[in-house]
């Protein structure tokens, strides 16, 4: 008799260890996914517009996958830190990145030892919404348009400090570009976070910032900050007093945030589908839908097709606008 044969007196122990075998390799089949929590990172620190979308969309998400949905920021380096962890991660769906214009369009632009490539690296799931930037100054600086901001800042060389939620960030680069379209030169100082930012220019330690609209509205609506334009491509639906950079005479290309859900590049497609499908089942719910119009989010829930074509074309718009400009991250 062969020695890899079953004896009658143990063919029940295969049968056992044949059963538990089959057992253990369905429970990792993208069929049965998810069995265990997933984690979402967000290389922003919280109180940023990243933060508050994943914290609005993971319990919703967590309740259609019927798993914890685990957020972790990991901020630092314009984004890039936590999009580079999700880069390195096992491609098995249980590592995820919410991602903004920051990290998936700018960053790769700026930072030439990047951990990562968004076209290689990282897996487009779903688009969640898209909002605006506004210029955001402290009620002390003696200006209430974007004519006055120039003048000021063209008047007295360095006199204005900007913040940013990082260097390298899309705060950042909207503020270069301002410069850039206008002359006007100012300090930057970075920060780890939109939200650390936002503090900074409502307590006076800094001027201004080129912020994410959704949490600078509450200090405007407060008289913490006063809001000057919006530097996307329209008049913001959360605040549509706000002109545009174009309608108050500042040639610069708009610039929209947008957030969305990527995976490590090797993602069953199974997954991704079924990931894509909870995230649209979240963003179709009305207490989803209703807390996104309070902060001035705009859903989306494209396709994975059509995110990672939008990030494409907008990296290939981008990039020559920043190499013509000059910018880089600070050292």
């Amino acid at each position: 008799m062969t020695n890899n044969a079953c004896r009658p007196w143990w063919v029940a122990t295969c049968s056992v260890a044949a059963a538990i075998a089959v057992t253990g390799a369905a429970a990792q089949t993208p069929a049965n996914y998810p069995t265990k929590p997933i984690r979402v990172f967000i290389g922003f620190a919280p109180g940023g517009p990243a933060d508050i979308a994943g914290r609005v969309v993971g319990p919703k998400l967590s309740e259609l996958l019927g798993q914890a949905v685990v957020i972790e920021n990991r901020g630092g380096a314009g984004g890039t830190i936590g999009m580079e962890m999700v880069a390195k991660a096992a491609p098995d769906g249980y590592t995820l990145g919410l991602g903004s214009s920051g990290n998936l369009v700018v960053a790769p632009h700026l930072y030439p030892k990047i951990g990562y490539s968004v076209q290689k690296d990282l897996a487009a799931v779903a688009q969640l919404a898209t909002t605006a930037y506004a210029i955001a100054v402290n009620p002390s600086v003696p200006v209430k348009s974007v004519t006055e901001l120039v003048k000021l800042a063209l008047k007295k060389k360095d006199l204005l400090s900007y913040g940013s939620s990082g260097s390298g960030s899309s705060s950042h680069v909207a503020a270069e570009l301002f410069s850039a379209a206008t002359g006007a030169s100012m300090v930057h100082v970075p920060y780890k976070g939109t939200g650390p930012a936002l503090t900074a220019v409502v307590a006076g330690e800094i001027d201004l910032m080129f912020a994410d609209l959704i949490p600078a509205l509450p200090h405007a609506k407060y008289g913490r900050l006063r809001l000057l334009a919006t530097i996307g491509s329209k008049r913001p639906s959360a605040a549509p007093e706000l002109p545009t950079l174009t309608e108050a005479g500042v040639k610069m290309h708009p610039m929209d945030g947008r957030y969305g859900i990527v995976a490590p590049a090797g993602t069953p497609r199974e997954i991704i589908a079924k990931l894509h499908a909870a995230i649209i089942g979240a963003l179709k719910t009305p207490e989803v839908q209703q807390r996104f119009a309070q902060i001035g989010f705009d859903v989306l829930g494209d396709t994975p097709e059509q995110f990672a074509a939008t990030l494409k074309l907008e990296s290939e718009l981008i990039g020559p606008i920043i190499r013509k400009a000059g910018i880089k991250p600070d050292a």
